[in-house]
């Protein structure tokens, strides 16, 4: 960053008082800027024993497989930015249940927040997002084609507790580099 994004003084790098991180702070207004995690949220939407993936039609990960996720928006609920996200990306409409997995990943400055849901309807089609919406069993996952290791690891706790007849709230991290 070099100018503030409130008066377009230019900016320093520096902690400011009372912070114990460096901060862009501008040098003529003094406004401080915070650059935070982004939170990314999706859903699984279940229809009888199967679930929704999209095949990714954008970078990253073009044309592997994924659920429907992307940032929330301001002015939105996580559950309601999950259910905008299944409509974008598969046209697909749900009925959000309750949050499924949360998993940070700190080195890009990520946050996933997947819900479990229910599919309304058959009436669905990809978006401009997505070169493909299907439903899936469990036995046809393609999980050698799946996009990123935040669904890969949020599906196989779904099949575990699915097997168990339990759903749980599944919290971990993901790291890139080594710690």
């Amino acid at each position: 960053m070099n100018f503030c994004s409130h008066c377009g003084g230019p900016v320093r790098l520096e902690v400011p008082a009372g912070d114990n991180r460096p901060r862009h702070v501008c040098e003529r207004c003094g406004a401080i800027h915070y650059h935070n995690p982004k939170v990314v949220v999706g859903c699984i939407p279940e229809w009888e024993d199967r679930i929704l993936l999209c095949r990714r039609a954008i970078e990253p990960k073009y044309g592997l497989w994924t659920l429907p996720a992307g940032f929330m928006e301001n002015g939105e609920t996580t559950a309601e930015g999950a259910a905008r996200e299944t409509l974008e990306e598969a046209g697909a409409r749900v009925d959000i249940l309750d949050l499924y997995s949360m998993i940070s990943l700190p080195d890009i400055n990520q946050v996933y927040l997947v819900f479990r849901a229910k599919l309304l309807h058959l009436d669905f089609t990809h978006g401009e997002e997505s070169l493909e919406a299907r439903l899936f069993a469990e036995q046809e996952i393609p999980w050698e084609d799946m996009a990123f290791r935040t669904i890969h690891r949020t599906l196989m706790h779904y099949y575990a507790d699915r097997r168990n007849g339990s759903y749980a709230l599944h919290v971990s991290d993901i790291f890139h580099k080594p710690r």
